[in-house]
């Protein structure tokens, strides 16, 4: 009987621990919350539009933009999964939707995440071998292959959002406590080799986007080589100052 008794409150005690509440005015959550409905509502119409039209004309069914449609289908799943329920919890100030639902959320997030990034360095391998190795490229290129291509980047992205649930680091609440993703605080060897090898493959998409930029530049008229260069050189900017604030705050607390 007593140890029934003292077992309680150690569960409640973990379930508060697990869902601790962060201390900032409730205007902070509702922008929060604006802004991560403006995204999501972005992200589910455009990736849809994507591939509606790839559907519906059978000219834009050629092999490289199966990946461009892998790619589509990832961002949409993404924006589908997470920006509903973040959403949510930001009006609620809090998580609501329990520790498994945490899991859940942070593994599509991770699933998602990953396979957009990764299908994005695909991408920019495939336009490199085109531009620099056009003759190769064609003999390289079929339908095996690209099928290969979009399998791999799903199962790499599968194996990475897995390891969290099977004990290699876990999903945690984060920031304002109304997301979930890995556990990048937890001074664990588990968490901190998870982290720095998640990091490590990010970068790998990084250097995809380089890549990106030295072929682009490539292109046959002065006219196209400068529009091709400005729209990488955006890209690679806003990619470089959307991930690099995130990716500091992980590795500040990774160091402790």
């Amino acid at each position: 009987m007593w140890s029934t008794e003292s077992m309680e409150p150690e569960k409640a005690h973990s379930q508060r621990s697990f869902f601790n509440k962060v201390d900032v005015p409730d205007h902070v959550h509702y922008i929060v919350a604006s802004f991560v409905f403006i995204i999501g509502a972005l992200g589910i119409t455009g990736n849809s539009l994507v591939m509606f039209a790839f559907y519906s004309s059978k000219k834009l069914r050629n092999l490289p933009n199966y990946l461009i449609m892998n790619l589509a289908v990832s961002d949409f799943l993404m924006a589908f999964t997470q920006s509903p329920i973040f959403f949510i919890n930001c009006l609620y100030k809090e998580w609501v939707f329990g520790e498994m639902g945490c899991k859940m959320y942070a593994f599509c997030g991770a699933l998602f995440g990953i396979s957009s990034m990764i299908n994005l360095l695909a991408i920019s391998i495939e336009r490199y071998l085109v531009i620099t190795k056009p003759l190769r490229a064609i003999h390289w290129s079929s339908k095996r292959r690209t099928t290969l291509a979009i399998l791999v980047v799903w199962l790499y992205s599968l194996a990475w959002s897995l390891a969290p649930l099977v004990g290699w680091s876990s999903y945690i609440p984060e920031g304002l406590m109304t997301s979930c993703t890995w556990d990048y605080v937890t001074y664990t060897t588990a968490s901190r080799s998870y982290t720095m090898m998640l990091k490590t493959g990010r970068e790998l998409e990084r250097l995809g986007t380089q890549v990106r930029k030295s072929t682009l530049i490539q292109q046959k008229s002065i006219r196209s080589e400068w529009k091709m260069a400005k729209i990488a050189f955006v890209v690679i900017v806003v990619y470089v100052l959307s991930w690099s604030p995130y990716a500091c705050v992980t590795l500040i607390s990774w160091s402790g």
